[in-house]
């Protein structure tokens, strides 16, 4: 085990195993926050929960995470990192045994808050990464352990259909328990100690939070760039398989595999981060909120076309572009403020995970009193939202 305890910063890229475990510790740990979206057609009805109610489980989720991101994130400033990382692991075991035996709808959203409040380990764990690179370099390696974050999102949705069809959707959250336990003693094991040079109190490194949007206008601007990017995102994924199931007969193995196509946008992760490394990360967010807005047009033609290939084609451009806004993001507000990365972190992420409830909280909504279409377009609308922002800011 290695030990970094100051704030002067990296002499050199951490290890390639290093970066390895924070990548796929990163996957295992977010998987936690999406496997409730593809089992809603099977939870809602075990649970006796309204329809409506079902998108609140993913919407619950997401809120859960954005207060960890608020409360507990920041908290990598001010405390020795391992031990956050390790006791936010663990605290994960619980709720998620909980939702595997719950025995009603609001034992379920309740637990559900749990889950994404103790899954913020991940965001524990980037800035970890981007404190142990040295700036030249700090683009890859985010780009790097942000991949793993992202295939973990993608992948969970396809495994948690797959355990489904084998088990039960309660075998999803006992599973990923045991996953919680394994992962925690592991990390106590391998990750370095640091130690954060802090001289504040929890008080005060809280109330600092509100002032850093204002204080830092890159910081404001990438926020507002990923929620609405995000929010976009967990339209498409929270309705995708309520529409796959609806109107194309899917079960839960065909929902998997077609979640499986859009894992392929995981692979422009590393790519974007070297792209910000060389200084391309305007053209990048204009290439990637473009691209969101392209996504839902194909989207809406794979409903016209009643095809699900060009469907898929709309998930791969949709993810790729959200992750590659993601990564840039990152990495440009990871450069304003050492000292200040953990909160810069929460900041950024409690926005863009803000933006994904509210994409979640209306999908049922959209689906109900529209359709699929209506859908595409309320998607399509919020990145040229951001678009316009992007523009205005980049004239300013």
């Amino acid at each position: 085990m290695s030990d970094v305890s100051s704030e002067s910063g990296p002499c050199a890229e951490p290890r390639r195993q290093l970066i390895g475990l924070l990548a796929v510790s990163c996957g295992i740990v977010v998987a936690n926050i999406y496997y409730s979206q593809p089992l809603l057609g099977l939870i809602g009805p075990a649970l006796h929960m309204q329809p409506r109610a079902e998108s609140l489980i993913v919407s619950l989720t997401q809120l859960g995470y954005a207060a960890g991101l608020l409360f507990l994130v920041p908290l990598g400033d001010l405390v020795e990192n391992r031990r956050l990382v390790v006791t936010t692991v663990a605290a994960a075991i619980l709720p998620l045994l909980l939702a595997g035996l719950a025995w009603n709808g609001q034992v379920m959203l309740a637990v559900s808050v749990l889950i994404g409040l103790t899954s913020v380990a991940v965001q524990m764990l980037v800035p970890l990464a981007a404190h142990l690179t040295p700036e030249a370099r700090r683009g890859r390696v985010v780009g790097l352990v942000t991949s793993g974050l992202l295939f973990g999102i993608l992948f969970s949705r396809p495994l948690a259909s797959g355990i489904a069809v084998f088990g039960s959707w309660r075998t999803v959250f006992f599973v990923s328990a045991v996953l919680m336990a394994g992962l925690a003693w592991l990390l106590s094991r391998t990750l370095p100690y640091r130690k954060p040079e802090a001289n504040h109190h929890y008080v005060a490194l809280l109330a600092s939070l509100f002032s850093l949007p204002v204080r830092y206008p890159v910081l404001r601007q990438r926020a507002a760039y990923q929620a609405t990017a995000f929010a976009g995102f967990s339209l498409f994924w929270t309705g995708i398989p309520l529409f796959l199931a609806h109107d194309f007969g899917f079960t839960q193995r065909g929902i998997a595999l077609f979640a499986l196509a859009g894992a392929a946008g995981a692979f422009v992760a590393p790519v974007a981060g070297h792209l910000a490394d060389r200084g391309h990360t305007a053209a990048g967010t204009l290439a990637s909120l473009v691209g969101v807005t392209i996504a839902f047009g194909v989207a809406a033609a794979g409903a016209k076309l009643n095809s699900v290939l060009v469907l898929a084609l709309a998930a791969i451009v949709l993810d790729a572009s959200v992750q590659t806004s993601l990564v840039l993001g990152q990495r440009a507000i990871y450069i304003l403020a050492p000292e200040l990365r953990s909160r810069m972190n929460g900041v950024f992420m409690a926005m863009f995970f803000l933006g994904g409830a509210a994409g979640s909280a209306a999908t049922g909504l959209l689906l109900a009193n529209g359709g699929w279409i209506e859908l595409c377009a309320a998607g399509a609308l919020l990145p040229l939202l951001a678009l316009t922002y992007f523009l205005a800011s980049s004239r300013g």
